[in-house]
């Protein structure tokens, strides 16, 4: 029987920059299992929700409710939220120079076993490189990357990549996915699609930002949300993402369009 239970319970957020309403009055709820994609023109305020969600300092929420767990989501750090199992996949993911991705994320590892999973068995140092070079080469990361700077030197596809083997590795409860399709070619975005497809569970949630409507055909939600001008504007099956894919947002009084590629 499928939970009925929210994992994420979003009521009336408000969120704004620099005294700028940017994210207006929006409702969301997630259930354990479930993936939801939000689709909409540049500048909707899909990037500004997720990072506001994952705690970023420079977004003020000034409005609303956000639970997750059934807690307060807002009362907690970046890093408390984190731990709690939400993970976020960067639009532009940034380099980290001095650490390397593999010391980073057995460091990752080893808080959320603490936090999360206190009674499993933790992995050797040996075990969890086995586990990170497995994933990796599904991912067709060269296993060299595990040891440069997180980021550094990577191409974008690499980088996006890495954003989903860090997924993999730390398997949070809900992970936001900030337009992860942007800038990958067609066999990059396979991949990183197959990555996010291994981890579909019902245990398992997430919350897929994009601007372009192609990684929908290789990750198949279960909602589809438009958002325009800060708001979620209509929300349906799949089907809506094809009914995008034809009339693009003009439905919505938008000119921008929709591109499959």
């Amino acid at each position: 029987m499928k939970n009925t239970k929210a994992l994420l319970s979003v009521s009336k957020l408000r969120v704004g920059i620099e005294k700028k309403v940017v994210v207006r009055d929006l409702s969301l709820s997630i259930r354990p299992g479930e993936i939801h994609a939000i689709m909409g023109p540049n500048g909707s305020g899909k990037s500004t929700f997720v990072s506001a969600l994952m705690g970023h300092p420079h977004y003020d929420v000034t409005g609303g409710s956000a639970k997750f767990h059934g807690k307060d989501l807002l009362t907690l750090s970046a890093d408390e939220r984190a731990r709690a199992g939400l993970f976020l996949a960067f639009q532009y993911p940034r380099d980290v120079r001095g650490v390397t991705l593999r010391s980073f994320l057995f460091a990752a590892y080893q808080a959320q076993m603490t936090e999360r999973f206190p009674k499993r068995k933790r992995l050797s140092p040996l075990q969890f490189a086995t586990l990170l070079e497995k994933h990796a080469k599904k991912l067709h990361m060269d296993p060299l990357f595990l040891d440069r700077s997180v980021n550094q030197g990577f191409s974008g596809g690499e980088k996006k990549k890495s954003e989903v083997l860090q997924m993999k590795i730390l398997s949070p409860d809900l992970a936001l996915l900030d337009e992860t399709d942007s800038g990958l070619d067609v066999d990059a975005l396979k991949t990183v699609a197959e990555g996010v497809n291994s981890m579909r569970s019902p245990t398992f949630s997430a919350l897929i930002v994009t601007h372009y409507a192609r990684l929908l055909t290789y990750i198949v939600p279960d909602y589809v949300h438009v958002m325009v001008q800060g708001q979620i504007v209509e929300s349906g099956g799949e089907n809506l993402a094809h009914i995008l894919e034809k009339e693009g947002y003009a439905r919505y009084g938008v000119k921008d369009r929709i591109v499959f590629a």
